[in-house]
Order: structure tokens, then C-alpha cells, then sequence
């Protein structure tokens, strides 16, 4: 019985990629996203998964981006960069649901 690596910066670029190349199309985002999840374990990286949709990319503790100003690395398809508009944050909580 193997154990299984723990490699959350992979998923993160796997996951960063993804969103990037969807564009701002929110339902290409959530297509990746629902057919990426029968790849990759999300239950496994469900915290580094909730930053990257928060914040656009991994956080340290005390809450800093673990990016290092990488633009593979992060990504603008989430709730940070979302317009202050209560309509626009509602369509980023739908799309990860």
C-alpha cells in the first residue's frame, strides 16, 4: 500500500492554469473546474483549492500569497479581483459550488 504524495503546488498549477486559459468566461471556469475534479483530488487540497479561488493563489499562514509575483503561479478568476458588485462576487460563488 502506497502512500500517495502530498503536492500541493502542482495541484496549484495545474488548477491556476486552468482558470487562466478559460479567460473571463465564468461558465468556461466552472466546466474546468467540474471536469478537472475527476482528476484531481479535491477533497485533498480543498484548502489550497479555497485560496486559490479567493485569492487568486496559494496563502501562507497569517494569510500572504505564496506566488513569489509568478504570474503561472497566480491567477485574477477569483473573488479578489472580482468587481465590487454584489451581483459579479454571487456568479464567483456559484461557480464553486
Amino acid at each position: 500500500d502506497e502512500k500517495e504524495k502530498f503536492e500541493p503546488t502542482v495541484f496549484r498549477d495545474t488548477i491556476v492554469q486552468g482558470l487562466n486559459e478559460a479567460g473571463n468566461d465564468l461558465e468556461a471556469i466552472a466546466k474546468f473546474l467540474d471536469a478537472t475534479g475527476s482528476r484531481l483530488d479535491y477533497r485533498r487540497y480543498a484548502d489550497t483549492l479555497f485560496d486559490i479561488l479567493v485569492a487568486g493563489s496559494m496563502l501562507a499562514p497569517g494569510g500572504t500569497r505564496i506566488d513569489d509575483n509568478d504570474k503561472t503561479k497566480m491567477t485574477n478568476h477569483c473573488v479578489f479581483f472580482a468587481d465590487e458588485d454584489h451581483d459579479a462576487i454571487r456568479n464567483y460563488a456559484q461557480v464553486s459550488k
